[in-house]
C-alpha cells in the first residue's frame, strides 16, 4: 500500500510541477518537443526544439487494439521501474520493461499502463509483438529518457504517411536533423 501512495504522489508532483521521476528534465512547455511513433512501419521519430533527433525502431501491440492511436503526452518518468504484474524488481535482468519506462496518459490512464519502454527481448523490436506498450532497445530507451520531458507530446498513428509529412499534419516544423548522444 506504501508504494502505491508513494507513486500516486510521484505522479501528482510530476503533473502538477512538471517534474521527472529519476532525473532532472526542463518542462515540455520550455521546449519545442514531439515523439511520433508510426504502427504501420514500427518505428518512432523524436523531435527536439524543431530538428530530427532520433528515428528508431520500436515493437508495438500484437493485435491492432492493444497499442491506441491518438494524442498523448508523456507523463511520468521511471528509471528501473517494477513490473508489478509479474512481481520483478526493477533493474533485475527477467524484468519486460527494461530500464527506462516514459508512462504515457494514453486512453485516459495516468503513466502506469502503457509507456515507451527498454525491454529484455531485442528481437521484438520492429515487431508487433508487445501487450501495448511501444518497446525500444534499452540503449535507445536511454539516450530518450535523458532527452525527453514530462509534458513532451507522443502521437501514435497508423499512416503510410512519411514523418516529416506526420510532423506537417501535427503543426512541427522540422528545421533539420541533429544527433542526441
Amino acid at each position: 500500500m506504501k508504494l502505491k501512495k508513494l507513486a500516486l504522489a510521484g505522479i501528482v508532483a510530476t503533473s502538477l510541477f512538471g517534474l521527472s521521476v529519476g532525473g532532472t528534465q526542463a518542462s515540455a512547455a520550455t521546449n519545442h518537443d514531439m515523439i511520433i511513433i508510426n504502427k504501420k512501419y514500427n518505428k518512432m521519430i523524436f523531435l527536439n526544439d524543431g530538428y530530427i533527433a532520433m528515428t528508431k525502431p520500436v515493437a508495438t501491440g500484437r493485435t491492432w487494439d492493444l497499442t491506441p492511436v491518438g494524442d498523448w503526452k508523456v507523463v511520468q518518468k521511471v528509471k528501473n521501474r517494477p513490473y508489478y504484474k509479474g512481481k520483478i524488481p526493477g533493474g533485475d535482468p527477467r524484468n519486460p520493461l527494461g530500464n527506462r519506462w516514459l508512462g504515457l496518459n494514453a486512453a485516459g490512464t495516468s503513466g502506469n499502463v502503457y509507456g515507451i519502454h527498454g525491454n529484455n527481448n531485442p528481437s521484438s523490436i520492429g515487431k508487433y509483438a508487445s501487450s501495448g506498450c511501444v518497446r525500444m532497445y534499452d540503449q535507445d530507451v536511454e539516450k530518450l529518457y535523458d532527452y525527453v520531458a514530462v509534458g513532451t507530446p507522443v502521437k501514435i498513428t497508423y499512416s503510410n504517411k512519411s514523418f516529416q509529412d506526420l510532423a506537417k499534419l501535427y503543426k512541427y516544423k522540422i528545421k533539420g536533423w541533429k544527433s542526441i548522444k
